[in-house]
């Protein structure tokens, strides 16, 4: 589901442009676009000119361990110009040295007060160490200094979402756009913003952006099709129409919901998701195919991908279809499972504290399990519904008898979604089988962090993507023990005579 959201919302510059061309949106969402501006370098004493350039030429490729000595021997070579400082600390930036570049940045300022290309690429790194005042501070400046770039505008937007400061953020975005009305992560970024905030009718517009460069936005390669896209223009009646994944596992189980208001309209429906999903979808309502991933595709009148299904049936938020529960799982797998478990002697509580590793967000969702144990209420019975453990959450689930575990027995989301119908609640953080419990019309309550994926919208403790859903939202960023408390006082509340 990354910078801000989950795809969504961070984004890293991947080109250099030349000193005169206008910024280049080269970002993947999450993470803040970087500044790559060259300034005039003075005249330097005889070495210098061979070890800068061997300094940019391997930060060119990528060789920053070998980039920032030279960068070093550089400047010692000729310490009174302010690029190498501004290079080196990109490149410091890069491999994740922050307080390292953000000195060079400031050096970089002091030898040249109005660089604002330093002021901008300091305020992405200050916001990455959770220093926003002073990131804020430094886009500031870099916008008085160079009001026209778009680039900074951007950024300062994506440390203004940090903030909480959403309509500022959306103003900053529409400033960047402004200035450059193809930078495509300002748009898609913009929309995001607008969706979370509720604005339907313009986010799901603008959240096609996403296809202008989806590699970058971590949502894969665009797909081809011969057959025209569908986005609720031509009539499907007694047409086929092909709905195909394009993201993660839980955008998949939240939009295929939709098939059903396709089908409703007399299309023929066929659904292509991942694999691991194929067995739980097979019996979708509106369905008449689900077809896995990397299959040969039979041919269509028309495609459309899942998440612009909203677009397609121009979903407000009061026509969002949701109903107590669209997926329905296998009674014989249910009975195996309630057997499998044994008698109910407590309530039973389903765990999910990990999601993804490679999702954008992930650092931001997942929870240690030893943060999470202390937390518990003992008079429950605890059940891990994820698959994949990392090793140190391993280590501490095995040494513990009071979470039980049933990873190897679980191939794929027809177990899970067993498993979850034998739970009196599941408590899961922002990932997919948080998705399979609430479509199951399961009780479910997710914990978010304090800047939430774009879907889970603002200052609510409901949604209305899911009924029996429950949101837990971090009141600061970072602290989930202040979310434990709550969640542990409302199980005992819930359930008070386990």
């Amino acid at each position: 589901m990354p910078s801000f959201f989950e795809k969504l919302f961070k984004a890293k510059a991947t080109a250099d442009p030349a000193p005169s061309q206008p910024p280049k949106s080269a970002t993947a969402p999450g993470q803040a676009a970087t500044r790559f501006g060259t300034e005039q370098t003075p005249s330097a004493p005889d070495g210098f000119d061979a070890l800068y350039t061997r300094a940019l030429s391997a930060a060119a490729s990528k060789d920053f361990a070998r980039a920032i000595p030279l960068y070093d021997q550089a400047i010692a070579a000729s310490p009174a110009g302010a690029e190498p400082y501004y290079k080196r600390a990109n490149a410091l930036k890069d491999v994740g040295r922050l307080e390292e570049a953000i000195a060079s940045y400031d050096r970089a300022i002091e030898l040249k007060p109005d660089y604002a290309y330093a002021f901008c690429n300091r305020g992405v790194v200050q916001q990455k160490l959770g220093l926003l005042p002073q990131a804020l501070s430094s886009l500031d400046r870099s916008i008085v200094l160079e009001p026209t770039d778009a680039v900074a505008h951007y950024n300062r937007a994506m440390v203004l979402q940090d903030c909480a400061r959403w309509a500022e953020a959306a103003a900053s975005y529409d400033q960047a756009i402004a200035l450059n009305p193809e930078f495509s992560d300002a748009q898609y970024n913009r929309a995001l913003t607008l969706l979370f905030l509720g604005d339907f009718e313009r986010g799901w517009t603008a959240f096609e952006w996403r296809w202008k460069n989806p590699q970058r936005l971590a949502i894969g390669d665009a797909r081809c099709f011969q057959e025209p896209l569908w986005l609720g223009d031509e009539p499907i009646a007694g047409k086929l129409l092909l709905l195909h994944n394009e993201a993660g596992l839980g955008d998949t189980l939240q939009f295929c919901r939709y098939a059903k208001l396709a089908a409703a309209r007399g299309a023929t429906v066929l659904l292509e998701v991942q694999p691991s999903l194929v067995g739980l979808l097979a019996n979708l309502e509106g369905v008449s195919q689900v077809i896995p991933a990397g299959s040969t595709l039979p041919s269509c009148h028309f495609h459309c991908p899942l998440m612009s299904l909203p677009l397609a049936f121009n979903t407000t938020l009061d026509t969002i279809p949701a109903s107590q529960s669209y997926l329905r799982n296998d009674a014989a797998k249910v009975a195996q499972w309630r057997k499998r478990l044994g008698e109910r002697r407590r309530p039973r509580v389903g765990l999910v504290w990990s999601g993804n590793p490679n999702n954008p967000i992930d650092p931001r969702r997942t929870i240690r399990l030893a943060d999470w144990m202390t937390h518990l209420p003992a008079r429950f019975e605890y059940f891990c519904l994820q698959k994949d453990l990392r090793p140190a959450d391993r280590i501490v689930r095995d040494s513990s008898p009071l979470i039980a575990s049933f990873d190897a027995e679980i191939p794929d989301f027809t177990n899970n979604a067993a498993l979850c119908e034998c739970m009196d609640i599941v408590v899961s953080v922002d990932t997919s089988v948080a998705h399979l419990s609430a479509a199951l019309g399961q009780r479910t309550w997710v914990l978010l962090p304090a800047v939430p994926d774009w879907r889970w919208m603002r200052d609510r403790e409901d949604t209305p993507w899911y009924p029996t859903m429950k949101l837990y939202r971090q009141k600061a960023a970072g602290d989930w023990n202040e979310v434990f408390a709550r969640i542990a006082m409302d199980l005992q509340r819930e359930f008070p005579t386990g």
